[in-house]
């Protein structure tokens, strides 16, 4: 890749990075991180900082020696920890003469669209002011229907959502390697830079020799292919190395890659509403399409008409995104329906010009709009 200014820069603190072994702030480590992004700040760059550490903060206030496995619990910590790490972020930029300002997101905020397009306007807000947004999930109030689960997809999302030019995922560990770390193993190789996320780059994350399997590499992974479909390098790299960021930024706008893993943007990119309809909205239900609807959606770019579905599965209302599967059952992509999974039923098989007469109403003559669809080339099961 050709040398190029990157104006724009998310960047992804895990907690490993962030807390000495025993959980505790590691107040060194977060001071040096801080004064590079001040320093990339002052090179003209926009930073936005997705920071995990809040429930690890919170626990070691109040004496805990092992995360809680109630979720309750894990809030209580998360609500006294996330308050003690922007005091200490905001203490920190202010000592180099810079302002934070905190964002806390729950997966449901970026699923509404009024919702996502206000947190972007918010994060613009503050960058034009010169404020370094400091993003987390609100782990205070998630539960499992709507928490993103972990902060490398959300570090993606947030940078989809800005229009980041990169995001940077520090860790632990070196970077992205072709089997799991061991001492003995002189097969074992860090691979610099990954081009495409194919099947093969995707078994090496989440197979049993996996460098750390479901939650480690395996989101990271998923991170980066939201990242890169939206036109964003992505880097994950070693968070303990001195002058990381500075590093990892000089690396990516020079082209060589010699720290850390590097995940190309693709060439091919979504416009950013079907970011929003790709990365943020889960599928409620499931219509089966024939082989005549499979032409028209992914040679023909047409919309989904009522006369080439063959059935539906689980209910789910109009307004709601819903996977577009062959008869076979490939996946082949997914969209927002005009019409609930019962209305479907009765009018699945017959033409648009029936609808009125089957329903007594019409909402629209698609049951999903181009506009509202996205359909992949390749393979689709990958998404």
């Amino acid at each position: 890749m050709s040398p190029k200014n990157l104006q724009r820069i998310v960047i992804k603190i895990g907690s490993s990075t962030l807390t000495h072994p025993g959980g505790k702030l590691n107040f060194s480590q977060i001071d040096a991180l801080v004064r590079q992004m001040v320093d990339l700040k002052n090179m003209g760059k926009d930073i936005a900082l997705v920071s995990s550490g809040a429930v690890g903060a919170g626990m070691a206030e109040l004496g805990l020696k092992e995360k809680p496995l109630q979720i309750p619990e894990q809030q209580a910590c998360a609500a006294i920890g996330q308050g003690l790490l922007i005091g200490i972020y905001n203490k920190f930029f202010q000592q180099y003469g810079e302002k934070a300002a905190q964002i806390l997101l729950t997966a449901s905020d970026l699923e509404n669209r009024n919702r996502y397009l206000n947190a972007n306007n918010t994060i613009e807000s503050l960058l034009s002011h010169g404020i370094i947004p400091v993003i987390n999930e609100n782990d205070t109030v998630v539960t499992d229907e709507i928490k993103f689960g972990d902060n490398d997809t959300l570090s993606a999302r947030v940078a989809s959502l800005i229009e980041a030019d990169l995001l940077i995922n520090l860790s632990d560990i070196d970077g992205f390697y072709n089997r799991k770390p061991a001492i003995k193993d002189k097969d074992i190789q860090l691979i610099s830079v990954v081009e495409k996320i194919d099947q093969a780059i995707i078994e090496m994350a989440g197979s049993p020799e996996s460098m750390v399997g479901t939650g480690g590499m395996v989101t990271k992974i998923m991170a980066a292919q939201i990242a890169t479909e939206s036109g964003i390098m992505m880097i994950i790299g070693p968070g303990q190395q001195r002058n990381i960021l500075l590093k990892l930024v000089e690396m990516a706008e020079k082209g060589k890659y010699e720290i850390g893993t590097t995940f190309l943007p693709c060439e091919s990119i979504l416009c950013k509403r079907k970011q929003w309809l790709n990365y943020n909205l889960p599928a409620e239900g499931t219509i089966i399409v024939d082989e005549g609807a499979v032409l028209a959606l992914t040679e023909k770019k047409k919309s989904l008409l009522p006369g080439g579905i063959l059935k539906v599965k689980l209910n789910f209302n109009s307004g709601e995104m819903v996977n577009i599967k062959t008869s076979n059952g490939k996946k082949i992509g997914k969209g927002i329906s005009n019409y609930s999974a019962s209305e479907i039923k009765k009018i699945k098989g017959h033409h648009s010009s029936q609808i009125i007469e089957i329903l007594g109403y019409i909402n629209q003559v698609e049951v999903i709009h181009r506009d509202n669809m996205i359909i992949k080339e390749g393979n689709f099961d990958e998404y």
